[in-house]
């Protein structure tokens, strides 16, 4: 008896041993999957099939910029009175920019510009018999100051480089528009001109009420950005009639711009 209850013993004993070293052996396997598992979430694994969100990164922010450049208007005429008149110059002044999302922007600026055109009007002799051709040249001086909006759409190409389109209104107000005239012509033309309205000297056409001050435009253009320097150019469409008191009813007159310009981002 004493002999079976000392192998029972033992044999409780091997079994209790065995069975800790099971539960310890699981409870071990169990601790270090639970850290691979962990480990393994953390990773970042290429997976094709995950769609990656892009997150923008948009922060509100301004800009100004310095411009200058060149312009040239034409002033579009629907009248026989009137010569169609291209004026060339400069333009030059500053913008604001206001960084939008989606890589918009808003540019508000205020340019000022001098423009300068030679225009020819040639009349026949109104003396009886005569056959030769009179004429009056105008030299045209304008100064303006220019109010652009506009809407820009920002694209990077390469490292610095990028490129932008933009459209948006213009207003062109105008300062002075001084017409210079050198008549070339015979007493009676001179006088059958005068009949007509015509100005034989010097004057301001919007003094005299000739044209409207205000011009309307809206325009459309691009350019590209290399870091803080841009160069762009851009048409704008004359909108509105400038012609204040026409000598005929059909007298019409709107004037459209095109620049060229370089732009300092400050």
């Amino acid at each position: 008896m004493r002999h079976n209850e000392k192998m029972t013993r033992k044999s409780l004993s091997i079994i209790l041993l065995c069975s800790s070293l099971i539960f310890g052996s699981a409870y071990s396997f169990a601790q270090e999957r639970t850290i691979l598992e962990s480990s393994l979430e953390q990773r970042d694994f290429f997976d094709p099939t995950k769609k990656e969100v892009k997150t923008e990164n948009y922060s509100f922010g301004l800009a100004w910029h310095l411009e200058g450049g060149y312009a040239q208007d034409h002033q579009r005429m629907t009248s026989d009175t009137i010569s169609a008149l291209y004026l060339h110059g400069a333009r030059i002044g500053g913008q604001l920019e206001l960084f939008l999302p989606k890589n918009f922007s808003l540019n508000i600026g205020l340019l000022y510009s001098v423009l300068y055109g030679i225009s020819e009007q040639h009349y026949h002799s109104a003396l009886s018999g005569e056959v030769q051709t009179e004429y009056v040249k105008n030299h045209i001086v304008e100064h303006a100051l220019t109010i652009p909006v506009r809407a820009y759409y920002n694209i990077s190409l390469w490292k610095k480089l990028s490129m932008h389109f933009y459209t948006g209104p213009q207003l062109m107000i105008g300062l002075a528009q001084t017409d210079y005239v050198k008549p070339n012509l015979s007493t009676a033309t001179e006088q059958w001109l005068k009949g007509q309205g015509k100005h034989l000297t010097t004057y301001d056409k919007y003094v005299s009420k000739e044209l409207y001050r205000t011009n309307i435009m809206y325009g459309l253009g691009g350019g590209f950005t290399w870091d803080v320097y841009r160069i762009e150019a851009g048409y704008d469409f004359g909108l509105n009639n400038l012609i204040r008191t026409p000598i005929y009813s059909k007298d019409r007159m709107s004037e459209w711009q095109w620049h060229v310009s370089f732009v300092y981002t400050l």
